[in-house]
């Protein structure tokens, strides 16, 4: 046991650690920006903020399917404005400053003259954690950017000029956000504004089409404008200060002098254009821009410093800072100040504190799909304050709507990818001690989320589970559907309705409910009436319970969702064992061994190609989420040094440092899912069963640094040294956890987060003898 004296000195030599370092300057925003998603690139937040303001060069654009790469892309040269509001499915709020004259539409990507977008050179950029500057050359202005958690600032140093300007465009679409609805903007005063826009997302159309995302604001300028214009559309109006509708926006007219700065602080929230201003107030009612510049850093600097690492190589540490800078950024919090947070439709309700335990937040975000292979871990191992929000909002939503939503926006079903393991994501917070809600609820929805489907709305996905209840597997059915008789993504759907009910299970035991226990560890077995013995791969099954034709195991979509067959073979991660078994364990190894060796060619996804799909024909990609625990199954087949080998040459390969390949080429990092996984992966710890055992268990892998320290969730210090590492050096050839020789490849996560330091010896060709004399348990 620690006592409390010597652990607040650990942590202060932590923070001391990290602030000598100065974390920030290890995490690059730019990585992984050819092709990036909406909400990947806001570099002015602060962790789960509210407020994500950064540039845009394309997203007045949206995109018509309402996922694709729209915002802020490195190939392009000209920015259109700075945005407010960046989360899944929402978008909205744009500022421009610009010169001359005035232009109150952004005009074609790359060509300013015909619109107010400027072009920009990279080597006038800084992009920082918690900040961010950039010269805009066709009007000599400085931008700079930072916020608190519901407040953006904006600072504009202007060139003398008697015809100076800031565009505010409100009723415009922006990045996802789809078509606008409504908008309004006005001034309240010589120097204060105030507003809303109404969006209508493309996922909210589909998945809760009575829903609407309404975005509110109250901002205040450190300098009132000569006057103001009004504009809709193409149309301006002088002398003319608010207006309402589809298109509209201000225009803010100026004389400056040469170095003025004008400076705009804007209260977002997604209630009230009162709850905005109460958030600003709250927040920024004395605070400049560069002390809220100052204090996002140091938050930043604060919650990357909760992992320290050392290690020489440079370019490692930009991988690991800047992962784990995309984990903390990803979602957002949706809640005020005052415990406000967005209810469906427009309408608002308020969080309170559940007994002990303090108010949570009301987080959006996408699909949690895959997810509890990265962030769900890394919030349990380091932030599990993250972890408790996001199960709070899934209770809340399931109160106010009867059901869990997989991804959500502002409490609107936005379920991307129509399944749904928010059920498997709260078994993994509550086995790991995460339990600040009420658990009688969460159980009640976890098991309705595997068992119900009478009246289940369309958005929380898993239209299909009344089949699979009845059947056991979900046939195949041709056509783009999932509905009770089946799914043209029915074998992806059975096995992870398995894997789901098997968390399920554990919590029903864990909480002492025999029966319903005996129940879901049943359906859990459903991945065996989908395995081949034949092919030995999972294959669709039709209506009539046979093996589908015409089956080609590379075909995505068919059968598969964003894969084929022989990626999600190996999608059995609640029981290894029993995969291994069906398979062979000598076949198992030698296949899993070669799709390693070939897919490694490709950069272990699909190659160069920059789209978020370059690798779902391949036989391996880590560039989306069903592969990403396939590398940590050679833990439980009796090879853990190909773990750790082909661990390490993921983090290598697959990871960069460069604008275009950051994560693969232009992949779909979703909120912060491949960049936890790198820093999972880089420390040499995993679970392959997102912690949904009754009691987790944590596999090694090889850890790339040769000291990491982290500050627990509980408050206690785990160390992790990696000696004789180095770039050939990457098996483990020896382990102790605190002085105590480990013989086998995994832990039990409550012995590791006792904390102490767990030592391992590197060496360059694999210890064939180490790991292997205790597989960690299977199904338990």
């Amino acid at each position: 046991m620690y006592r409390t004296s010597g652990l607040i000195f650990v942590f202060l030599v932590m923070l001391t650690v990290a602030r000598g370092q100065d974390l920030l300057k290890f995490v690059n925003p730019e990585i992984g920006t050819a092709h990036s998603r909406w909400f990947f690139y806001t570099p002015a937040a602060v962790p789960y903020g509210l407020a994500k303001l950064a540039p845009s060069t394309n997203g007045h654009y949206g995109n018509p399917s309402g996922w694709e790469a729209v915002g802020y892309d490195t190939r392009h040269n000209s920015i259109e404005g700075f945005v407010n509001f960046h989360e899944w499915q929402i978008g909205g709020v744009s500022f421009m400053p610009t010169t001359g004259k005035i232009k109150v539409q952004p005009g074609d990507l790359d060509v300013s003259s015909n619109g107010y977008r400027s072009g920009f050179d990279r080597n006038n950029q800084v992009s920082e954690p918690g900040y961010y500057k950039v010269l805009l050359d066709d009007y000599g202005i400085t931008a700079e950017l930072t916020a608190t958690k519901r407040v953006g600032f904006h600072r504009y140093t202007f060139p003398e000029n008697t015809q100076s300007h800031i565009i505010l465009d409100i009723g415009n679409k922006q990045g996802e956000s789809g078509e606008v609805i409504d908008a309004s903007i006005e001034m309240i005063d010589e120097r204060r504004f105030e507003g809303y826009v109404v969006t209508y997302p493309k996922y909210v159309q589909l998945y809760d089409p009575q829903g609407k995302i309404t975005m509110y604001f109250s901002g205040e300028l450190s300098k009132k404008p000569d006057y103001v214009g009004a504009f809709k559309g193409s149309e301006l109006k002088e002398n003319m200060s608010s207006v309402k509708g589809k298109g509209a926006g201000l225009v803010l007219n100026y004389s400056t002098e040469k170095g003025e700065q004008i400076e705009i602080k804007v209260g977002l929230s997604y209630t009230s254009i009162e709850n905005a201003k109460e958030n600003l107030i709250a927040e920024a009612a004395d605070l400049s821009f560069e002390k809220a510049k100052n204090n996002a850093q140091d938050i930043w600097r604060g919650e990357l410093g909760k992992i320290v690492i050392n290690d020489s190589n440079e370019q490692n540490k930009i991988k690991f800072y800047t992962g784990l800078f995309h984990a903390l950024l990803g979602r957002g919090i949706a809640s005020d100040v005052n415990g406000a947070y967005p209810k469906h439709a427009g309408t608002s309700g308020k969080l309170i504190a559940n007994g002990k335990y303090k108010r949570p937040e009301f987080m959006n975000t996408d699909a949690i799909w895959g997810a509890f292979w990265n962030i769900t871990q890394l919030w349990s191992l380091a932030y599990p304050e993250w972890y408790g929000n996001y199960v709070n909002t899934q209770l809340q939503l399931y109160k106010d709507k009867g059901w869990l939503g997989d991804g959500i926006a502002n409490s609107e079903y936005v379920s991307g990818v129509g399944t749904n393991f928010v059920g498997l994501a709260i078994v993994g917070a509550y086995n790991s001690g995460i339990r600040n809600y009420d658990v009688n609820l969460a159980y009640q929805a976890v098991k309705s989320n595997e068992l119900n489907w009478k009246n289940r709305k369309e958005g929380s996905g898993k239209m299909d589970t009344k089949v699979f209840t009845e059947r056991g597997f979900v046939p195949f059915i041709e056509g783009e559907k999932t509905d009770s008789t089946g799914s043209q993504f029915s074998a992806s759907h059975t096995l992870e309705y398995s894997f789901s009910a098997f968390a399920a299970a554990q919590m029903a035991k864990k909480l002492g409910k025999k029966g319903d226990f005996e129940k879901l560890i049943k359906y859990s077995d459903g991945w065996k009436l989908i395995f081949n013995p034949k092919n030995k791969l999972m294959h669709p099954k039709g209506i009539d319970g046979m093996f589908i034709d015409k089956f080609d195991p590379y075909q995505p979509w068919r059968g598969f969702q964003e894969g084929n067959a022989v990626q999600y073979t190996f999608y059995v991660p609640h029981n290894p064992a029993g995969l291994i078994d069906a398979i062979g364990k000598e076949t198992f190894n030698n296949r899993l061994d070669s799709i390693f060796t070939a897919s490694e060619k490709a950069g272990f996804g699909g190659g160069k190609v920059i789209d978020a799909f370059a690798g779902i024909k391949s036989i391996y990609n880590h560039g989306n989420q069903p592969c990403l625990h396939i590398s940590w199954l050679f833990n439980f087949s009796g090879r853990p040094w190909l773990t750790q080998k082909w661990t390490r040459s993921i983090c290598n390969e697959f990871y960069g440092t460069e604008p275009i390949h950051g994560y693969g080429y232009g992949q779909d990092e979703d909120q912060g899912q491949l960049g936890s996984w790198y820093v999972l992966a880089s420390l040499g710890l995993f679970d392959v069963k997102g912690l949904t055992d009754a009691r987790p268990i944590i596999k090694f892998g090889s850890p790339l640094f040769s000291e990491s320290l982290i500050r627990l969730g509980n408050n206690k210090q785990l160390k992790i040294e990696a000696v004789n590492n180095s770039k050939e050096n990457i098996y483990v050839q020896s382990a102790e956890f605190n002085g105590k020789k480990l013989d086998n490849c995994w832990l039990y996560r409550d012995q590791l987060m006792k904390g102490g330091t767990l030592h391992f010896e590197m060496g360059s060709q694999p210890n064939k003898s180490w790991g292997v004399q205790v597989p960690p348990p299977s199904a338990q």
